[in-house]
């Protein structure tokens, strides 16, 4: 079976290593162009990019892949079995979708028709849901609209972040496509359309995305910690300087009064304390052991953070070494 590869980030590196290991012929790889990173902004390959060059397999790198006639050209001429696609960030014409003879496959990291569209990784956490999975779908010439192949669910676990779930989906679509593949070989796949009622979508994050307002719920903040950690991480402020927050419990209201903790400061900047008269949320509570956040219901009980120009720490390390 020839399989032309379309992928761009990290994720997508396991779908196109499980494919190079069950033996499939790669012909072409496809991946986004170099993109500006880091503090110089140094043009830099793709993840992908740089896992099909080590396999040495030829990469291509369009700007815009419906208007480059000559991939398009090169495509049709490698008479792809199918194209297989994963977090490729362009999407697919017609001419493109019906190059090869059993069409595109993508696979995608959510439980569809839920979570179409960018990010479905974080915003399973964001959102307490207890299960997540992985979909191969179809593809037609909407976002994440054709009809499913095949689905694998997963378990989270009750401190599950956006990396380690993103780790155990990366892994799980792998398995998936080369079950998926076999699978369309065989004739053995009956594709499922999807219920659009049911359908959900969601977008990229930014930078900014991550700021904690401490009037929601603790058991919301909570997930925000979690869901988007490694990035772009959950923030607010104290003292003046960017604070990251990557490991929380919650308490709720009876439990805070367990702890007679002196108010020690306000996480927030100054500009921003335009709390309703009366409530607590984003006020600090500390001492030598224990760090308190009062939300608008509940709070958190800090873990792990990390304070700007600081390493990440354990909020006992921080507490032995920081006066408020």
């Amino acid at each position: 079976m020839k399989v032309i590869f379309m992928g761009t980030p990290d994720f997508a590196v396991a779908t196109l290593d499980a494919l190079v290991k069950a033996g499939y012929e790669i012909p072409l790889v496809i991946t986004q162009p170099d993109r500006p990173k880091g503090r110089h902004g140094e043009a830099q390959k793709s993840d992908v990019r740089i896992a099909a060059e080590g396999y040495g397999i030829r990469v291509a790198t369009p700007e815009r892949i419906r208007k480059d006639e000559a991939l398009k050209a090169e495509m049709r001429a490698l008479a792809p079995d199918v194209i297989v696609v994963t977090a490729f960030g362009q999407i697919l014409p017609k001419d493109i979708l019906e190059i090869p003879k059993y069409g595109c496959v993508n696979v995608h990291a959510s439980l569809l028709p839920k979570y179409r569209g960018a990010a479905p990784v974080q915003w399973a956490v964001l959102n307490g849901d207890a299960e997540s999975g992985v979909t191969t779908m179809q593809m037609d010439e909407g976002l994440d609209t054709g009809d499913i192949l095949m689905m694998k669910r997963i378990p989270l676990e009750a401190k599950e972040t956006g990396g380690t779930l993103f780790d155990k989906l990366a892994k799980l679509g792998g398995e998936l496509i080369v079950e998926t593949l076999e699978g369309l070989e065989a004739g053995s796949i009956t594709p499922v359309p999807q219920d659009a009622s049911q359908a959900t979508k969601v977008g990229l994050f930014t930078k900014t995305s991550g700021r904690i307002d401490w009037t929601e719920d603790a058991v919301v903040i909570e997930r925000k910690i979690r869901g988007l950690n490694p990035w772009p991480s959950a923030y607010s402020f104290l003292g003046g300087k960017q604070l990251k927050l990557w490991d929380a419990d919650v308490l709720t209201d009876a439990e805070c009064k367990q702890y007679p903790l002196p108010e020690v400061a306000v996480m927030m900047p100054e500009q921003d304390r335009t709390m309703p008269e009366g409530t607590k949320a984003g006020h600090v509570y500390a001492d030598q052991k224990m760090l308190v956040v009062r939300c608008g219901r509940g709070a958190l009980l800090i873990r792990e953070l990390q304070l700007e120009g600081k390493k990440r720490m354990k909020a006992e390390d921080f507490l032995r070494g920081h006066r408020f």
